[in-house]
């Protein structure tokens, strides 16, 4: 037990916080603390009149010969630093059975125990709320890792980008899209939904006021929660998914290859190599002479007219469009900005509007479907565009 006030541990950390921060990153890497890389520490930092205190607080935790941060203590450091570490879709799975058990009691135990229920709907509370911010935590480090490796922070050869992509999508997004895609019947956020309807029943059915109003405080958590998965998986399939394909197809033959290396039995590989034996001078080569040069024993008066009528031809000036778009960041309609500043050039026609549509291939946006079910409708020259809103932001990276 802690004979120590509460404020002076914290104070402890705040001090100290440059030793922790080394210890916490040594057992990110390395799992634990080596007794050597300790002392080592605790030398670097000048910690040795406060290595008693690391003990005495309950930082830090012998483990056989090694030591570890306690886990409540990493997590701390972990969210000051922001550098979570990304929860396999197994890992997060076990929220699920957990919250399906609790779920299946709570039901059986309906009309029972009412210190027992309350327990329960205060415990699967916990496991609603760890659940949602496990996945809040995968989605930023996801993001960040996608995102360092479209940018190609570390400066690794193609074929490792392939490796890392595939990786990351694999293991990682297509199955946490899973377990929030709330028409899946076996996901978590299914589950969520389910338990939200049964939660909305009793709490305008019951009579019992305090299990009643345990049941709305539910209620009203799991609202929150389902907004909150469902914009968890938009970013999943309007950014992840799309920044890894981007990722993946950065090359068409190289992908091309690897898709064969995959499943190299399903069509017949074609022959690289060819052997054919050629002569520098072709059969015909007396014929296509005597062609060739038939051709000018005859000749005839050729008279050549110039063409005097100027036509003003439409130069699309990429860095001046795109230096307009970032200057009016954030566009709820992408394809509205683009007619009116077409308008400005003179006529709209099919050329300038599909050249315009490129700028949303640079990295410097973030573009994105509006949440609305409508689209645009653009006239041309000589045709008409209906086209979805997208919105484009600026690129915070």
């Amino acid at each position: 037990m802690i004979k120590v006030e509460p404020v002076s541990i914290l104070k402890f950390i705040a001090t100290h916080f440059g030793i922790i921060r080394d210890l916490y990153e040594t057992q990110k890497n390395e799992r634990l603390i080596k007794r050597e890389i300790f002392e080592i520490i605790c030398s670097r930092n000048n910690a040795e009149g406060i290595r008693k205190q690391l003990f005495d607080y309950k930082i830090i935790k012998p483990v056989q010969e090694d030591y570890e941060l306690r886990d409540i203590y990493f997590n701390l450091i972990e969210f000051l630093l922001y550098e979570f570490r990304p929860l396999l879709p197994d890992e997060i799975e076990k929220y699920g059975v957990a919250i399906s058990e609790l779920f299946r009691k709570i039901k059986e135990g309906i009309n029972g125990d009412k210190n027992i229920l309350l327990d329960r709907l205060s415990a699967l509370s916990y496991q609603i709320k760890e659940f949602s911010e496990s996945i809040d935590r995968n989605k930023i480090r996801l993001l960040s890792e996608t995102r360092n490796l479209k940018a190609n922070v570390n400066k690794i050869d193609y074929r490792e980008k392939i490796q890392k992509a595939s990786f990351w999508t694999e293991h990682y997004i297509l199955p946490l899209n899973k377990i929030l895609d709330v028409n899946h019947s076996e996901s978590i956020a299914n589950r969520l939904f389910a338990i939200s309807e049964y939660a909305n029943h009793i709490r305008l059915t019951l009579t019992e006021e305090t299990i009643r109003n345990e049941f709305e405080k539910l209620y009203f958590q799991l609202n929150q929660t389902n907004d909150e998965l469902l914009l968890q998986s938009k970013i999943l399939l309007n950014e992840l998914i799309p920044l890894i394909d981007r990722i993946r197809t950065e090359s068409l033959v190289l992908t091309g290859w690897l898709e064969f290396i995959k499943n190299p039995y399903k069509s017949e590989s074609p022959k690289l190599f060819k052997t054919e034996r050629l002569t520098p001078i072709s059969s015909k080569f007396n014929l296509n002479c005597k062609e060739y040069f038939e051709q000018f024993t005859e000749t005839e008066d050729v008279f050549i007219e110039e063409n005097l009528t100027e036509v003003n031809r439409w130069i699309f000036n990429k860095s001046l469009f795109k230096q307009n778009l970032v200057s009016s960041l954030p566009v709820d309609d992408f394809f509205e900005w683009c007619k009116l500043s077409l308008l400005d050039q003179g006529e709209l026609t099919n050329e300038k509007l599909l050249s315009l549509t490129t700028l949303l291939f640079e990295e410097e946006l973030v573009i994105s479907n509006s949440a609305e079910a409508e689209s645009t409708k653009i006239q041309t020259n000589n045709s008409v565009f209906i086209l979805p809103k997208i919105i484009v932001q600026n690129n915070e990276i």
